[in-house]
């Protein structure tokens, strides 16, 4: 599977400052990054903030569902992928109420996301169920006292020998080691922080170099 990242933002401005460096496949959301980004979770509000998201260069925007209820959250789901049919994924927690409305989801052919995963048998339900994604909290995992790497490492490997398709969409990650570590265990697919993001370009030595290359090339032009 080739590599995809994700921002990981609700927040326009951070899209329009991140998405233009090419790195990002598409963009994530959920009710929460909305309300820290001082955005409506509403979805009469949400259309054109997706649309600002595609115009921007997203090809997958990832929305996060809501309702306590499966019709209420399928419901919502439904309405959601109606903003941009076939750029939308939408997004349910993996729970009972989630699943029901999730199962509904792919029957209709709507590119799913189940998140909120904290363990590897979580990751068998999603494969068996079809979904596209599953995204495990990796620090989270980590602040309940467990080995999260190990968790996801184990999560990945369920994945390969079964032969699905599944993505494990690696969220919650809390440093740029995270990800190096994960992608060389086999993981493909990460949505990064705009704080995450902004710290892999930050590398002193790299900057160094280049301000040494700027300096010679201004000797050499004289």
């Amino acid at each position: 599977m080739s590599l995809r990242f994700f921002l990981d933002s609700a927040d326009p401005l951070v899209w329009e400052e991140l998405m233009p460096s090419g790195l990002f496949h598409g963009i994530t959301t959920n009710p929460t990054l909305l309300r820290q980004a001082g955005q409506v979770c509403r979805i009469s509000e949400l259309r054109s903030l997706s649309q600002r998201a595609l115009d921007l260069g997203c090809q997958e925007l990832h929305l996060q569902a809501w309702g306590r209820e499966p019709e209420a959250l399928l419901d919502c789901a439904l309405g959601l992928a109606e903003l941009a049919p076939g750029r939308i994924t939408i997004k349910v927690p993996l729970t009972r109420v989630g699943t029901v409305a999730g199962v509904k989801l792919i029957a209709q052919g709507i590119p799913l996301t189940f998140t909120a995963c904290y363990e590897a048998p979580q990751v068998l339900v999603a494969a068996a169920l079809g979904a596209r994604y599953i995204a495990p909290y990796l620090g989270r995992i980590q602040d309940q006292g467990r080995d999260g790497h190990q968790e996801l490492i184990t999560m990945q490997q369920c994945v390969d020998r079964s032969g699905s398709s599944l993505r494990l969409l690696v969220a919650s990650l809390r440093a740029t080691s995270d990800l190096s570590r994960l992608a060389a265990a086999g993981m493909t697919t990460f949505t990064l922080s705009p704080q995450l993001t902004v710290a892999l370009f930050n590398c002193e030595a790299s900057e160094a170099a280049a301000t040494r290359f700027d300096a010679d090339a201004t000797l050499v032009e004289r």
